[in-house]
């Protein structure tokens, strides 16, 4: 099945860079879209570029003085103390040249996304610079400034009135986009992520459901260090497909973290490439049953940024415009471009080779403990139904 799809990039993309030492780095962006390039899977006419998001949508959900504490540092004006307010000048979140503009290229190329979609130029549009999960009100975190999810969902609730579900399959917790609806009805919030006991930010408990109006509405998986594709695969499509029964939504709108694959430096899950072809297809599936086919995706996480985040993200666009993953091997002329740019050796397959996976001791103890979790998630929708 071929979907109308749209394709949000430009280079302005590439400019959200923190220093040449940081993990974050939107080279990936790069990397995925030339590698559907060379598979002659993406288009001229399939790409759309990116506006700049207005101060008027970033206040849709940061505060203004925020705002501006960006715009300062964007120009070295920042103080410490200010930075250290407004989590800027941190490690994780470094102050760069220009990062007010930068940042808010990336939140405009999500809001393009949700426009392509719901003024009915396409069903479904792919945002891989977006993804910003950790950015909160008025504070940097996690190498977020704004936060282009939390602000694409006010804005569609604002402009357009829709039921929002927002997925994270990200291997961190998606801290800053559940804060930010935790008491609202009409956005559902669900995020698979490794357990906060190992990783940051330490969030993301079963217990974490919901306050006041927006009780029952926020649902969280937090696996086990280690897990791999059959109890992530398990849990996932069971959770997604329940929740998007109860929740009933009119878009759906994910985050694609890629950084829960086994070759990820930052995390401990070891999942495979299996994944990330099926994360995309379930949601193409349940957008078309449940919301008219109104998807929208981005990026996120991930940090293996020449072995795994080209292959993963590609396959979300596969998928949405295509129907269906690719198989066998990657374009020759990629790799022969690309290889000359690192030491790493690229892989040569859309799959990781058999041979290759981790060996994981504690398999089926793993999946116990995750099966006991999807329990403890899912329970207040199985008491409501049963009421």
């Amino acid at each position: 099945m071929t979907c109308r799809a749209s394709f949000i990039y430009s280079d302005q993309l590439l400019k959200y860079h923190f220093h040449s030492d940081h993990p974050f780095n939107q080279k990936r962006v790069l990397l995925a879209k030339e590698l559907l390039e060379a598979a002659h899977r993406l288009d001229p006419i399939d790409i759309v570029e990116p506006r700049i998001a207005t101060d008027k949508e970033l206040a849709l959900f940061h505060d203004l003085d925020y705002i501006e504490a960006v715009k300062k540092a964007s120009h070295a004006k920042l103080t410490d103390v200010e930075g250290m307010e407004f989590g800027l000048g941190t490690e994780d979140t470094p102050i760069f040249a220009g990062m007010h503009k930068a940042s808010a290229f990336l939140v405009g190329g999500t809001l393009t996304a949700v426009d392509e979609v719901l003024q009915g130029n396409v069903s479904h549009s792919l945002h891989l610079g977006g993804g910003l999960h950790h950015g909160f009100k008025r504070k940097a975190s996690g190498f977020c400034i704004y936060n282009d999810g939390a602000i694409a969902i006010k804005y569609i609730r604002e402009k357009y009135n829709l039921k929002v579900l927002y997925v994270d399959t990200d291997a961190h917790h998606g801290d800053g986009v559940q804060w930010a609806f935790y008491d609202d009805p009409n956005v559902c919030t669900f995020s698979i992520h490794e357990t906060g006991r190992y990783l940051f930010p330490g969030t993301g408990n079963v217990n974490e459901r919901g306050n006041k109006d927006g009780i029952g509405y926020s649902f969280n998986l937090p696996i086990d260090a280690f897990t791999q594709d059959e109890s992530f695969l398990e849990l996932f499509e069971f959770a997604f497909r329940e929740i998007v029964d109860f929740f009933e939504p009119d878009i759906i709108l994910t985050q694609n973290g890629a950084d829960a694959h086994y070759l990820d430096p930052l995390t401990h899950l070891c999942t495979s490439m299996k994944v990330y072809e099926h994360i995309p297809e379930l949601a193409h599936e349940l957008a078309h049953k449940y919301c008219d086919g109104r998807w929208i995706a981005t990026g996120g996480g991930g940090y293996n940024i020449w072995n795994v985040v080209p292959r993963a993200w590609a396959q979300i666009w596969n998928v949405m415009k295509h129907g269906q993953p690719l198989h066998g091997e990657l374009p020759a002329a990629w790799i022969a471009k690309w290889q000359r740019k690192t030491e790493e050796t690229l892989p040569k397959y859309w799959h990781d080779l058999p041979e290759e996976l981790p060996t994981i001791p504690r398999k089926n103890e793993i999946n116990e403990k995750n099966n006991k979790i999807l329990w403890n998630a899912l329970k207040h929708i199985h008491n409501k139904n049963k009421s």
